[in-house]
């Protein structure tokens, strides 16, 4: 499928050029008289839920590429695609020393790379995935692994959870589509997902008004999602109501053709024509942390987890379903129970539907929890202790356990305009937000001096990054500021920024390297920029201009304490609860 990503850059710079920028949706339902009508239109993202104003559609094979491309460009790791693991076995006398290798993994290398590079006809290279041959799934280069931590990624039929023993849990479902797509023609079903061919993208000749939107249509012969492409092109997720299953209950998708999905297609979008002569491809498918941490995911992600299925679940009913036909229509379903649903959607895709409970990575009381995990504030949650406790009071806006937003601030030195969470990057560290308050009042910019002084004398229990990678270059170069600790410092203060300066505020604040000078992109100031106005950024996060707060950002960007610039002592219990750090006397 098309993934979707996010952007506010120049719309004919990079990535965003070779995109389609996906501003709204179209609901398309048939009338009384039986003919196609346009519902409703709404936008595709919920205003003001992110800094970013709309998403963008990009193929999935080209964001893997930008993946690759920014790994070799900030990292030496080296990503293998044609590895095979044949083996898994765990040593359980080990898992508890945090120091061993407990876990032994066997791989092969096919002796053909993977994926392979096909050219798509328009200048760029991409890659399509393949079955292999028994001849090309020989032993080479035969490698066995000692790690301490193994991660499956591996999808539905995973072979780590088979090596584990896990049985795959769950309901499935009885609906099945075919994908006429930009890039790829698919068949759906929703327990399997094998690659069975090659085939293409269209350019659709169709009459349909609402092609370029991603659009639903819904008629009483199926159900049909429309997303356009970049280039002109377009997928048609198309139901597919006349395939049956086999005897064993499953479907023989070598039967599935395009002219099958293309054939449904012209059925359900009637009285509009469609019908394609370019056409690409098509396929068929149905510090360290301390491992306590891994117990988190019972204690707050597999009840999000399960709360995003059971709703999946619901939302292919709706995109399934027969369109409402009147008032009293019990089994159909109107435009407007769609939108409900979508908007509950764009919450679960976005992050800011997800409210994560009490524990150790999200340092708040029961009775700030509301996803439905029980505990008591300060005490033992799901089996995990919380060993410190939050002041929600002091971020009214900002939730605990929630995404944190993101305000338009001033950068104190070059009085740049940036939205926030630009500097918060998804990079593995956790960020330390120190709200300064009103920092041309004495008395304030001493509790913020006092700040610095109290963690600079518990830095072995707060280890904190020195520098913020610069964007220019690769990290392996001069250009590219240390790595070093588990969290950065990051400031913004309500003062006005011509009564500061810089150097006023105390040196942890500011970090120095000998070769690259000050780092100039650590403090910031809620005021007024001299060309995109006010962010008020102490209003949005519901911060008090005056005292201000520190707060916690997880690495995955979700809110996990909030205290008194006073309450350093709490911050340190918040990260010894999470990490393994060494003891002074090896240090």
């Amino acid at each position: 499928m098309a993934e979707a990503i996010e952007s506010e850059a120049d719309p004919s710079s990079g990535h965003v050029k070779e995109s389609e920028v996906d501003v709204f949706v179209t609901l398309q339902d048939p009338g009384s008289d039986g003919m196609l009508r346009r519902a409703s239109r709404m936008s595709n993202t919920i205003p003001g839920i992110s800094r970013f104003p709309c998403g963008v559609l990009l193929a999935q094979h080209r964001i893997e590429a930008i993946f690759l491309d920014e790994i070799r460009k900030y990292s030496t790791v080296q990503v293998q695609h044609n590895v095979v693991p044949i083996d898994m076995k765990i040593d359980l006398n080990q898992t508890q020393d945090h120091g061993s290798y407990a876990i032994t993994v066997k791989l092969r290398q096919t002796a053909r790379e993977y994926p392979k590079p096909i050219s798509n006809g328009g200048g760029q290279a991409s890659t399509r995935k393949r079955k292999y041959t028994d001849d090309e799934q020989t032993l080479c280069y035969p490698e066995t692994i000692r790690a301490k931590y193994v991660i499956g990624c591996d999808g539905a039929h995973s072979w780590t959870r088979a090596q584990l023993g896990f049985s795959m849990e769950g309901e499935q479902t009885e609906y099945i589509w075919g994908v006429l797509g930009t890039k790829l023609l698919e068949f759906l079903a929703s327990w399997e997902l094998e690659l069975m061919g090659e085939a293409t993208d269209i350019i659709p000749l169709t009459d349909f008004p609402d092609i370029r939107s991603r659009c639903k249509i819904s008629a009483e012969s199926g159900t049909i999602m429309i997303i356009p492409r970049e280039d002109g092109l377009v997928r048609i997720y198309c139901q597919l109501s006349a395939v049956a299953p086999g005897s064993d209950g499953r479907f023989d998708r070598s039967r599935i053709k395009p002219d099958t999905i293309l054939e449904a297609a012209q059925e359900i979008i009637k009285p509009y024509k469609l019908g394609y002569k370019y056409r690409d491809w098509w396929t068929v498918y149905q510090g360290i942390a301390n491992p306590s941490i891994l117990k988190t995911y019972e204690t707050e992600r597999r009840s999000v987890a399960q709360e995003l299925i059971a709703f999946d679940q619901s939302y292919s009913k709706l995109w399934s379903s027969r369109p409402k036909k009147e008032t009293g229509d019990q089994s159909g379903v109107s435009s407007t129970d769609f939108e409900r649903a979508f908007v509950k959607q764009q919450l679960f895709t976005s992050g800011f539907g997800v409210h994560y409970g009490p524990g150790i990575l999200t340092a708040k009381s029961s009775s700030d929890s509301t996803n439905g995990i029980q505990g008591s504030e300060g005490g033992e949650i799901s089996g995990e202790v919380v060993l410190t406790n939050s002041h929600q009071h002091l971020a009214t806006k900002t939730m605990l356990g929630q995404r944190f937003p993101s305000f338009k601030v001033v950068n104190h030195c070059d009085a740049l305009s940036w939205q926030f969470t630009r500097w918060l990057s998804a990079d593995g560290f956790f960020s330390i937000v120190l709200f300064a308050g009103d920092v041309s009042e004495p008395g304030q910019m001493e509790r913020v001096h006092v700040f610095a002084s109290e963690m600079t004398k518990r830095s072995h229990f707060v280890p904190l990054r020195r520098g913020i990678p610069t964007n220019k270059g690769s990290c392996n170069g001069n250009l590219c500021r240390a790595r070093e600790g588990v969290a950065q410092l990051l400031t913004i203060h309500s003062a006005p920024r011509q009564q500061v300066e810089f150097h006023d505020f105390p040196p942890l604040l500011r970090p120095y390297d000998e070769k690259l000078g000050y780092d100039y992109n650590r403090i910031f100031v809620d005021g007024e920029s001299y060309y995109e106005g006010h962010g008020h950024a102490y209003d949005g996060y519901g911060v008090d201009r005056k005292t201000g707060c520190v707060m916690v950002v997880r690495p995955d960007q979700y809110v996990a304490w909030i205290g008194e610039l006073e309450d350093v002592q709490g911050l340190e219990a918040y990260f010894a609860g999470i990490l393994v750090l060494p003891s002074k006397s090896c240090m």
